[in-house]
């Protein structure tokens, strides 16, 4: 009885022992994919300013013009947060448009949610996102927009990757950022580029205006999708190495 005793508390003991994966810090759903080689901003710290000084040099408008965002779209806003362009692409888009509004942050969504009843924005739904998954439905919208939220992206190659399936036919992924470390609220373009190449996205679009204090890019489906385990991870070193050259 005292050996089997022995026995018992001994396997507790190796088994409470066992080394930490080196991804026990990532969530299961991403495990199958790359780890992205880059640090990660917080997320809430990102405020990128008030909406009448983002109005003021017509910020949303730019970027709506830019990604021809037109009436009877349907369009997703990653990362809404508060809705600056959660309202805006809703003006746009009109009553036989939509647009889904997602974050990961519960609490954004309930004061969004309070915004979208009060401004009656019936073309305006809500969802809550992964932060490895946006959750999105396949084969739905025109345009997805990422305004100012992909540094905060710790999953990427999962993220993009099930991201889009969500796209129609011809649809299009808009990424507003600025050109600065990841960690500091940013990313260099090189490496965007390289991230949504990865998981099957070609660059159709890039520019740079005063009125976004960054840059635009838009991105279109190209080939098949990659498996998990084939998508080839970017290097931040050689990324940045290339910008500079």
């Amino acid at each position: 009885m005292r050996l089997a005793a022995l026995v018992l508390v001994s396997v507790a003991l190796l088994a409470g022992c066992k080394p930490a994966s080196k991804d026990d810090d990532r969530p299961e759903t991403a495990r199958a994919f790359p780890r992205a080689d880059r640090p990660v901003s917080t997320p809430g710290e990102n405020r990128f300013s008030t909406e009448t000084q983002r109005d003021s040099v017509n910020e949303a408008q730019t970027v709506m013009d830019l990604a021809e965002i037109g009436e009877g779209m349907t369009v997703a806003d990653i990362g809404a947060g508060e809705g600056y362009y959660t309202v805006r692409l809703a003006e746009r888009v009109g009553n036989k448009g939509r647009v889904l509004a997602q974050d990961i942050d519960e609490d954004a969504l309930r004061e969004l949610g309070l915004r979208v009843e009060r401004e009656r924005l019936d073309n305006v739904s809500i969802k809550l996102g992964g932060v490895d998954d946006p959750r999105l439905p396949e084969a739905s919208f025109d345009r997805i927009f990422l305004v100012h939220m992909y540094h905060e992206v710790n999953e990427p190659f999962a993220f993009l990757w099930r991201l889009r399936p969500a796209l129609r036919e011809g649809g299009k992924v808009i990424v507003v950022d600025v050109d600065r470390a990841t960690d500091k609220h940013g990313i260099p373009p090189a490496l965007l580029f390289c991230e949504f190449e990865a998981v099957g996205f070609r660059l159709a679009e890039f520019v740079r205006k005063p009125a976004l204090q960054g840059y635009y890019a838009q991105f279109e489906v190209a080939g098949e999708r990659p498996a998990p385990d084939h998508i080839k991870p970017c290097r931040l070193a050689d990324k940045l190495a290339a910008q500079k050259s």
